[in-house]
């Protein structure tokens, strides 16, 4: 008030105050409702702000500052963060010449919790000879930096839950099946928070140069309101740097899974390889037992032994000639064992064995 004391009371409807408000040099009434688009615009007309002004904050999206010269609107944001769910309220400032409205959905009452509590104590600290502008600024300011607070302050959340995705993401026995969502959670929570921030700084930039008649040309306090579009810019600074070490972290678990399954791979490759030898040398007996079942053969159980014979010697016949054709191919001389980790290539080779012209050719010198 002009005396220098403060006033507060609560009421069930924003019209209480309108008598009270002419009078005060310094106010500001914070008005939360659980219908925000129907209340918001009454609040604000009941308090002597024009539908003009309140309806496209309100209602369009993309509004957030609107200046009529006596009276200006700014639609700030407030983030609220369960897990990886970022949900984003909208906060209404309307600017008169002598007092602030701020107008919020209930579920973010608690947001204005401790600048309530010490509301009478900062109020009293603004001078009652500064000029309107000024002081309509400062709280302006105070209102503002609260606000951004409180939105840092669910960063430091969406990092913690990242951790334990992180952790989810190393453990083998974690259904592949829920990663895929809860990455594309982190992401889409990062995203929502940045565009939250991004809205703050433009906002600020509107109050800096816009030129409004309700700020003050105060350097200082100008100043002060040029440190918080940095504060928010560092925090952007912050989300995308988060952003990016996540990013890095994912490629380089998508590395370590290509190269499981590299690994995996080569190994069906030499199973399916040998499984192939072993058929090809099974394949002349299978075929000579094909043959001689026929009826044309008319086999007896007298045939039997030269049957099985046959059979056996078959049997060894082939399996001696692949071996011979396996060792031609080099197989049995060389192996080459690469092992591949984070593009680091080691090689492991057995040792030829000399052949017999080599030995006797040294005992011989």
């Amino acid at each position: 008030m002009p005396s220098g004391t403060t006033y507060r009371k609560d009421a069930e409807s924003p019209a209480v105050f309108k008598d009270i408000l002419k009078d005060a040099i310094i106010a500001w009434v914070d008005c939360w409702t659980d219908d925000f688009e129907k209340n918001a615009i009454d609040a604000g007309i009941q308090l002597g702000f024009s539908k003009e002004l309140v309806t496209p904050l309100v209602i369009e999206q993309h509004e957030n500052y609107e200046d009529f010269g006596n009276e200006m609107g700014i639609k700030l944001v407030s983030v609220q963060v369960k897990q990886f769910d970022v949900t984003i309220h909208p906060l209404i400032l309307l600017l008169s010449k002598n007092f602030i409205l701020t107008i919020h959905p209930r579920s973010i009452d608690r947001r204005f919790q401790r600048l309530r509590r010490y509301a009478d104590a900062f109020l009293k600290k603004i001078p009652v000879t500064a000029v309107p502008a000024d002081r309509l600024t400062m709280l302006l300011l105070r209102i503002t930096d609260e606000t951004n607070e409180r939105n840092f302050e669910h960063l430091r959340q969406i990092e913690d839950y990242s951790d334990e995705l992180n952790k989810d993401m190393m453990d083998p026995a974690t259904p592949r099946e829920t990663l895929g969502p809860k990455i594309y959670e982190m992401k889409h929570a990062l995203v929502t928070y940045l565009n939250a921030l991004w809205q703050t700084v433009d906002v600020f930039h509107a109050l800096r140069y816009g030129d409004a008649e309700l700020i003050t040309d105060n350097v200082r306090l100008l100043h002060r309101m040029s440190l918080q579009a940095e504060d928010v810019n560092h925090q952007i600074s912050l989300a995308e740097h988060m952003s990016d070490v996540m990013a890095s972290g994912l490629e380089v678990l998508q590395t370590i899974y290509n190269n499981q399954l590299q690994a995996l791979n080569n190994r069906l490759s030499r199973v399916i390889t040998y499984l192939t030898v072993i058929g090809t040398a099974l394949l002349v007996p299978n075929t000579l037992a094909t043959i001689f079942s026929s009826s044309s053969f008319n086999l007896q159980p007298d045939d039997m032994w030269w049957y099985v014979t046959m059979l056996i010697a078959s049997t060894i016949l082939s399996t001696w000639l692949v071996w011979l054709w396996v060792r031609k191919m080099g197989w049995t001389r060389r192996m080459d064992t690469t092992v591949k980790n984070f593009g680091i290539e080691v090689k492991a080779e057995t040792k030829k064995k000399p052949s017999r012209k080599r030995v006797k050719a040294k005992k011989q010198r």
